[in-house]
């Protein structure tokens, strides 16, 4: 693998000496951008991402017009159920839809395995492209949901509140949780491992909808099977980064997953996770998408609270709590990313 230009990212996921905290965001690649909705008016979000030139593109947006210290590849969680078998829809103020949702037994045989260099190769030709544009300047994440919040939307049909529908199936079968579980553990480690073989630098696992669950049920129907994708991913030294929404009381036990990094959100305390993890993981996150909203001295501020909460060492990577949103104005994006690497030197 050739050399990354800029590899603080790498090295911040290992713990490694770094000379200031990098920073990339997480939605980084979308509808904030102009330069992202240009390209949204000509083509449906399904076609941008099964198109590898327009996602590679969109890939590299980010960082060259926000400065970022990664570029994650454009795409979506719900592709693996997709390629499984069950049609997925965009649907405009609706979002994501599985117009036959997963509700028996015979609705879970009925799902494909997964062959990523086939079922997936759109995404794989997106990695190609974004390695060739980026030049390695900067290295590239690859990403998937977790079992766990890919079988929220794949029982549920959609998003949802309550998630009354897949909370009855772990409740009232889950035999046939765990089943599709593991078929979605299996799918989900292979496609991490192909994207590492196709080029990318780091996975994350994003794990949603974590937070919805009991603390019981959060060991026994999410936090085993993202073990399970972690254990079963062939890398060679590329960094896992966790990302479990809402599951402040279980930092140890997602440390034990494997993962090399943990993601917070802007609700949990990065001094407490420090303090808590002593150095098992590295953590990345986590300001509130929300004060972006704010002007430049408040969210300076808030940076700089961030940056002193997680305090002098390594092993930290600045990120948004959850997604940027899409009504987000860039400069303040780029004010918050010029800010990040000039006021986090001091800790370095």
């Amino acid at each position: 693998m050739s050399k990354l230009q800029n590899d603080l990212f790498i090295r911040a996921c290992k713990q490694k000496s770094v000379e200031r905290t990098p920073i990339w965001i997480m939605r980084q690649a979308g509808r904030y951008l102009p330069e992202y909705r240009a390209i949204r008016e000509r083509y449906d979000f399904l076609t941008m991402c099964k198109s590898p030139e327009i996602a590679a593109e969109i890939t590299i947006q980010p960082v060259d017009i926000i400065g970022v210290d990664a570029a994650i590849i454009f795409s979506d969680i719900l592709v693996i159920p997709e390629a499984m078998g069950m049609p997925l829809e965009m649907l405009e103020g609706k979002g994501p839809v599985f117009p036959k949702p997963i509700r028996s037994w015979d609705d879970a045989k009925q799902l494909k395995e997964l062959t990523p260099e086939k079922d997936l190769k759109y995404v794989l030709e997106a990695v190609a492209l974004t390695k060739k544009g980026l030049d390695n300047r900067v290295p590239i994440i690859g990403f998937c949901g977790s079992p766990w919040t890919l079988l929220t939307y794949m029982v549920e049909g959609r998003s949802s509140k309550n998630f009354d529908n897949v909370k009855s199936l772990i409740y009232n079968d889950p035999k046939l949780a765990h089943f599709i579980l593991d078929k979605l553990a299996d799918a989900a480690a292979d496609y991490l491992s192909t994207k590492i073989e196709a080029g990318v630098n780091a996975v994350q696992i994003f794990d949603t909808w974590g937070g919805v669950l009991t603390q019981v049920a959060f060991k026994e129907f999410s936090l085993e099977y993202i073990s399970k994708v972690i254990s079963k991913i062939k890398r060679n030294g590329e960094p896992v980064i966790v990302f479990s929404k809402g599951v402040h009381y279980k930092l140890d036990g997602l440390a034990k997953t494997g993962a090399d990094v943990l993601g917070l959100d802007w609700t949990m305390d990065l001094h407490k996770a420090k303090k808590t993890l002593k150095g098992k993981t590295a953590l990345q996150g986590n300001m509130d998408p929300c004060i972006l909203y704010a002007d430049n001295d408040a969210i300076k501020k808030e940076a700089k609270k961030i940056l002193k909460s997680f305090g002098n060492g390594e092993g930290h990577i600045f990120n948004l709590g959850h997604g940027i949103l899409p009504d987000t104005d860039p400069e303040k994006v780029k004010t918050l990313v010029s800010f990040v690497k000039e006021e986090s030197k001091k800790y370095h």
